[in-house]
Formats: structure tokens, C-alpha cells, sequence
């Protein structure tokens, strides 16, 4: 993952009807933060990340 830095983890196989990984990236989104949800198939994870480059002007 290459010019990304996760935020936030999540198992892939959580609840039913249930996306913490989309939610918690939309509310860093709403922050002004461009996180984005990708799947680690390493891992059976999702993961919440922003591109290294945006993650310093995000907290500026």
C-alpha cells in the first residue's frame, strides 16, 4: 500500500446489512478528509486510507 496511510481496520465478514469501513471513512469525509475503503485480501480485511500525499494537507 504505497503512498497510503490506513486509519482504520475492519474484519471483512462483519454483520449483515452492517458497513463500519464505509461509514467511518464517510465521517472522515465529512471532516474534509479523502479517505477512501479498500480491501487487504492478505488479510480478509477492509481498510480505511488516505494517500500519503492528501493525509498532511487533510490535517493542515
Amino acid at each position: 500500500m504505497n503512498g497510503r496511510t490506513v486509519l482504520e481496520r475492519f474484519p471483512a465478514g462483519g454483520p449483515r446489512g452492517s458497513w463500519p469501513a464505509e461509514e467511518f471513512a464517510q465521517a472522515r469525509r465529512l471532516e474534509g478528509m479523502p479517505a477512501e475503503v479498500v480491501m487487504d485480501l492478505a488479510t480478509d480485511m477492509f481498510l480505511v486510507v488516505v494517500r500519503r500525499d492528501t493525509a498532511g494537507d487533510a490535517a493542515a
